[in-house]
Protein backbone atom coordinates (compact mmCIF):
# COMPACT_ATOMS: atom_id res chain seq x y z
CA UNK A 1 0.00 0.00 0.00
CA UNK A 2 1.14 3.37 -0.77
CA UNK A 3 2.37 5.23 2.46
CA UNK A 4 1.89 8.54 1.22
CA UNK A 5 -1.39 7.65 0.09
CA UNK A 6 -2.53 6.58 3.32
CA UNK A 7 -1.13 9.75 5.22
CA UNK A 8 -2.94 11.93 2.66
CA UNK A 9 -6.45 10.06 3.13
CA UNK A 10 -5.92 10.48 6.94
CA UNK A 11 -5.47 14.19 6.90
CA UNK A 12 -8.64 14.17 4.52
CA UNK A 13 -10.77 12.28 7.15
CA UNK A 14 -8.82 13.93 10.17
CA UNK A 15 -10.04 17.33 8.80
CA UNK A 16 -13.38 16.40 8.03
CA UNK A 17 -13.73 15.70 11.82
CA UNK A 18 -11.63 18.21 13.08
CA UNK A 19 -11.07 20.58 10.22
CA UNK A 20 -8.83 23.50 9.97
CA UNK A 21 -9.33 27.15 9.75
CA UNK A 22 -8.00 30.16 8.04
CA UNK A 23 -6.75 32.02 11.35
CA UNK A 24 -7.47 35.15 9.13
CA UNK A 25 -10.91 34.71 7.87
CA UNK A 26 -12.30 31.38 9.04
CA UNK A 27 -12.87 29.23 6.28
CA UNK A 28 -12.08 25.77 6.19
CA UNK A 29 -8.24 25.28 5.15
CA UNK A 30 -7.98 22.40 1.80
CA UNK A 31 -4.61 19.93 1.29
CA UNK A 32 -1.47 22.43 0.71
CA UNK A 33 -2.72 25.06 2.60
CA UNK A 34 -1.44 26.31 6.35
CA UNK A 35 -2.90 29.07 8.60
CA UNK A 36 -3.94 30.94 6.18
CA UNK A 37 -6.76 30.10 3.06
CA UNK A 38 -4.83 30.56 -0.31
CA UNK A 39 -7.21 34.24 -0.36
CA UNK A 40 -5.97 35.57 2.66
CA UNK A 41 -2.26 34.60 1.99
CA UNK A 42 -2.42 36.19 -1.36
CA UNK A 43 -3.59 39.01 0.07
CA UNK A 44 -1.48 39.66 2.95
CA UNK A 45 -0.27 42.98 3.09
CA UNK A 46 3.77 41.96 2.57
CA UNK A 47 6.30 44.34 2.95
CA UNK A 48 8.88 42.83 0.56
CA UNK A 49 11.19 45.20 2.84
CA UNK A 50 14.44 43.02 2.06
CA UNK A 51 14.38 44.18 -1.41
CA UNK A 52 15.04 47.47 -0.62
CA UNK A 53 18.89 48.70 0.85
CA UNK A 54 17.25 51.24 2.83
CA UNK A 55 13.89 51.07 3.97
CA UNK A 56 11.68 51.89 6.91
CA UNK A 57 13.31 49.68 9.66
CA UNK A 58 16.79 51.26 8.66
CA UNK A 59 15.06 54.55 9.04
CA UNK A 60 14.12 53.68 12.68
CA UNK A 61 18.07 52.69 13.27
CA UNK A 62 19.70 55.21 10.99
CA UNK A 63 22.11 57.24 13.12
CA UNK A 64 21.85 55.23 16.20
CA UNK A 65 22.66 51.39 14.93
CA UNK A 66 24.62 49.93 11.93
CA UNK A 67 22.11 47.32 10.14
CA UNK A 68 23.17 45.23 7.00
CA UNK A 69 19.66 43.76 6.34
CA UNK A 70 16.27 44.62 7.60
CA UNK A 71 13.09 43.03 6.27
CA UNK A 72 9.14 42.21 8.34
CA UNK A 73 6.98 39.44 6.58
CA UNK A 74 3.70 41.98 6.59
CA UNK A 75 2.31 45.31 7.62
CA UNK A 76 0.75 45.81 10.99
CA UNK A 77 -2.10 47.23 11.25
CA UNK A 78 -3.52 47.50 14.76
CA UNK A 79 -7.10 46.32 14.26
CA UNK A 80 -6.62 44.35 10.92
CA UNK A 81 -7.03 40.92 10.90
CA UNK A 82 -3.61 39.86 10.17
CA UNK A 83 -2.60 41.82 13.02
CA UNK A 84 -4.70 39.22 14.84
CA UNK A 85 -1.92 36.62 13.85
CA UNK A 86 0.38 38.22 16.30
CA UNK A 87 -1.72 39.05 19.13
CA UNK A 88 -2.96 34.88 19.36
CA UNK A 89 0.18 33.77 19.15
CA UNK A 90 1.51 36.22 22.14
CA UNK A 91 -1.46 36.69 24.42
CA UNK A 92 -3.57 33.48 23.69
CA UNK A 93 -1.20 31.01 23.83
CA UNK A 94 -0.62 30.12 20.06
CA UNK A 95 3.16 30.02 19.21
CA UNK A 96 2.20 27.58 16.37
CA UNK A 97 1.72 30.36 15.05
CA UNK A 98 4.44 32.28 15.24
CA UNK A 99 6.15 28.85 13.76
CA UNK A 100 4.26 28.83 10.64
CA UNK A 101 4.86 32.24 9.98
CA UNK A 102 8.55 31.71 10.00
CA UNK A 103 8.44 28.67 7.75
CA UNK A 104 6.36 30.58 5.11
CA UNK A 105 8.36 33.59 5.26
CA UNK A 106 11.47 31.67 5.01
CA UNK A 107 10.52 29.85 1.51
CA UNK A 108 10.02 33.58 0.03
CA UNK A 109 13.40 35.10 1.57
CA UNK A 110 15.95 31.99 0.57
CA UNK A 111 15.48 32.60 -2.95
CA UNK A 112 16.73 36.64 -2.85
CA UNK A 113 19.58 34.95 -0.48
CA UNK A 114 18.78 36.80 2.39
CA UNK A 115 20.16 34.41 4.96
CA UNK A 116 23.51 33.83 2.62
CA UNK A 117 26.65 34.54 5.27
CA UNK A 118 24.34 34.91 8.34
CA UNK A 119 26.21 33.41 11.37
CA UNK A 120 23.95 33.04 14.42
CA UNK A 121 20.47 34.16 15.14
CA UNK A 122 19.95 36.16 18.17
CA UNK A 123 16.24 36.64 19.53
CA UNK A 124 15.41 39.29 21.27
CA UNK A 125 15.09 38.12 25.54
CA UNK A 126 12.03 38.22 27.49
CA UNK A 127 12.85 38.40 31.34
CA UNK A 128 12.50 35.00 33.28
CA UNK A 129 9.49 36.68 35.00
CA UNK A 130 7.50 37.56 32.21
CA UNK A 131 8.47 34.34 30.24
CA UNK A 132 7.35 32.69 32.98
CA UNK A 133 4.06 34.42 33.38
CA UNK A 134 3.59 33.57 29.17
CA UNK A 135 4.98 30.19 29.23
CA UNK A 136 6.80 31.08 26.49
CA UNK A 137 9.31 34.01 24.47
CA UNK A 138 7.58 34.69 21.02
CA UNK A 139 11.10 35.86 19.77
CA UNK A 140 12.56 32.10 20.72
CA UNK A 141 10.03 30.43 19.06
CA UNK A 142 10.74 32.63 16.19
CA UNK A 143 14.24 31.81 16.12
CA UNK A 144 14.01 28.66 16.73
CA UNK A 145 11.57 27.73 13.25
CA UNK A 146 13.71 29.73 11.37
CA UNK A 147 17.19 27.92 12.54
CA UNK A 148 15.39 24.81 11.60
CA UNK A 149 14.08 26.22 8.35
CA UNK A 150 17.58 27.16 7.92
CA UNK A 151 20.13 25.31 9.64
CA UNK A 152 21.48 28.60 10.96
CA UNK A 153 22.29 28.28 15.27
CA UNK A 154 20.08 30.33 17.71
CA UNK A 155 22.88 31.47 20.13
CA UNK A 156 21.02 33.53 23.22
CA UNK A 157 23.39 35.97 24.02
CA UNK A 158 21.20 38.83 24.43
CA UNK A 159 19.94 38.95 28.09
CA UNK A 160 17.49 41.05 30.26
CA UNK A 161 18.38 42.69 32.88
CA UNK A 162 14.95 43.68 34.06
CA UNK A 163 11.45 43.33 34.15
CA UNK A 164 10.03 46.29 31.93
CA UNK A 165 5.95 47.08 31.48
CA UNK A 166 4.67 46.17 27.96
CA UNK A 167 5.08 48.88 25.33
CA UNK A 168 1.77 48.69 23.62
CA UNK A 169 0.36 52.18 23.08
CA UNK A 170 3.36 53.71 24.27
CA UNK A 171 4.83 56.79 22.36
CA UNK A 172 8.42 56.90 20.95
CA UNK A 173 10.04 58.42 23.52
CA UNK A 174 8.45 56.72 26.33
CA UNK A 175 9.07 53.43 24.14
CA UNK A 176 13.10 54.85 24.23
CA UNK A 177 12.77 54.82 27.65
CA UNK A 178 11.41 51.75 28.73
CA UNK A 179 13.92 49.62 27.09
CA UNK A 180 17.16 52.20 27.37
CA UNK A 181 19.88 50.18 28.85
CA UNK A 182 17.59 46.91 29.11
CA UNK A 183 19.50 44.26 27.48
CA UNK A 184 22.67 43.03 28.27
CA UNK A 185 25.59 40.25 26.36
CA UNK A 186 26.49 37.57 28.39
CA UNK A 187 29.07 36.12 26.42
CA UNK A 188 29.98 38.15 23.78
CA UNK A 189 32.85 36.08 22.58
CA UNK A 190 29.74 34.06 20.66
CA UNK A 191 29.14 37.34 18.76
CA UNK A 192 32.60 38.79 18.04
CA UNK A 193 33.33 38.99 14.27
CA UNK A 194 30.44 37.20 13.31
CA UNK A 195 26.85 38.11 10.80
CA UNK A 196 24.22 37.68 13.67
CA UNK A 197 20.52 38.12 12.55
CA UNK A 198 18.59 40.11 15.94
CA UNK A 199 14.53 38.83 15.18
CA UNK A 200 11.32 39.47 17.01
CA UNK A 201 7.47 39.19 16.31
CA UNK A 202 6.62 43.21 15.65
CA UNK A 203 8.88 46.26 15.39
CA UNK A 204 7.00 49.57 16.28
CA UNK A 205 8.98 52.21 16.93
CA UNK A 206 12.30 50.17 17.00
CA UNK A 207 13.20 50.84 20.34
CA UNK A 208 13.18 47.46 21.11
CA UNK A 209 15.41 46.60 18.40
CA UNK A 210 17.97 49.31 18.69
CA UNK A 211 18.28 48.55 22.78
CA UNK A 212 19.35 45.36 21.38
CA UNK A 213 21.88 46.25 18.99
CA UNK A 214 23.04 48.99 21.10
CA UNK A 215 23.72 46.25 23.81
CA UNK A 216 25.45 43.98 21.12
CA UNK A 217 27.78 46.49 19.83
CA UNK A 218 28.73 48.28 23.06
CA UNK A 219 30.58 44.36 24.33
CA UNK A 220 31.25 43.65 20.34
CA UNK A 221 31.93 46.52 17.70
CA UNK A 222 33.20 43.95 14.79
CA UNK A 223 29.47 42.31 15.01
CA UNK A 224 27.73 42.95 12.29
CA UNK A 225 23.84 42.90 12.24
CA UNK A 226 20.68 41.89 10.25
CA UNK A 227 17.53 42.04 11.28
CA UNK A 228 14.24 40.32 10.81
CA UNK A 229 10.76 40.38 12.35
CA UNK A 230 7.31 39.14 11.20
CA UNK A 231 5.44 42.40 11.09
CA UNK A 232 6.37 45.85 11.47
CA UNK A 233 4.04 48.77 11.50
CA UNK A 234 4.63 52.00 9.07
CA UNK A 235 6.43 55.25 10.27
CA UNK A 236 3.83 57.79 11.70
Amino acid sequence: MDLKWLKEWGDDALRVIFPKVCEVCGRSLTRGEELLCMHCYLDMPRTRLHQEQFNVIHQRLAGKAPIDRATGYFYYYRDSDYARLIQNAKYKNRPIIIEQLARMYVKELKSDKFFDDIDVIVPVPMHWFKKLRRGYNQSEILANALSDATGIKVCKSLVAKRGHKTQTRKGHFERWLNTKDLYDVKDASQLKGKHVLVVDDVITTGATILACCEAIHSQSPSTRISVLTLSVTHLQ
